[in-house]
């Protein structure tokens, strides 16, 4: 039986640059401290949260993944993947690819500019996407919904996308 798919496209939330450290370990700035939970609010109310989770290993995708989960009514499984630190949406794609079939609802937590990628390159340049195609800010979504299986994911439809400041 064939299901709707959804596909939940986050960027971490603000990170910090006060310190010198590597960027795979900057920590979240006290901006993203204040919106991962907002995003993870938003998941809930609109009915958007994943079954599966894959997230960058970076500090602050890990970090502002565990902050929106807070809000979660269940935690679903996380499998951090190093693929996705640094990752275009080729590499998204095949980690998405790799989910089982019976997942209905998946999450990847990535950093820009794949995020954005990924998100046009399944959903296009139309009008519906004009707010991804401005900027896909720190601590933003895109739902996707799409028909595909999983190990066929090539299209998508934008249903939403939550931005902090809105």
């Amino acid at each position: 039986m064939d299901a709707t798919r959804r596909l939940i496209v986050l960027r971490h939330a603000k990170s910090d640059w006060s310190d010198d450290l590597p960027d795979h370990e900057r920590p979240l700035a006290p901006r993203g401290i204040r919106d991962a939970p907002k995003l993870g609010r938003w998941l809930v109310e609109r009915g958007y949260v994943p079954e599966r989770v894959l997230c960058s290993t970076a500090r602050r995708t890990r970090e502002t993944w565990a902050r929106i989960s807070e809000a979660l009514p269940e935690k679903p499984p996380v499998e951090y993947d190093g693929d996705l630190y640094g990752a275009g949406p080729e590499e998204f794609l095949e980690a998405a690819r790799r989910i089982a079939p019976d997942v209905t609802t998946l999450a990847l937590v990535g950093h820009e500019p794949g995020v954005s990628e990924l998100t046009l390159d399944l959903a296009g340049y139309g009008d519906d996407t004009r707010l991804v195609r401005a900027k896909f800010p720190t601590c933003a979504a895109a739902v996707l919904e799409t028909a595909d299986t999983w190990a066929n994911l090539g299209a998508a439809r934008l249903e939403a996308f939550f931005r902090p400041r809105d």
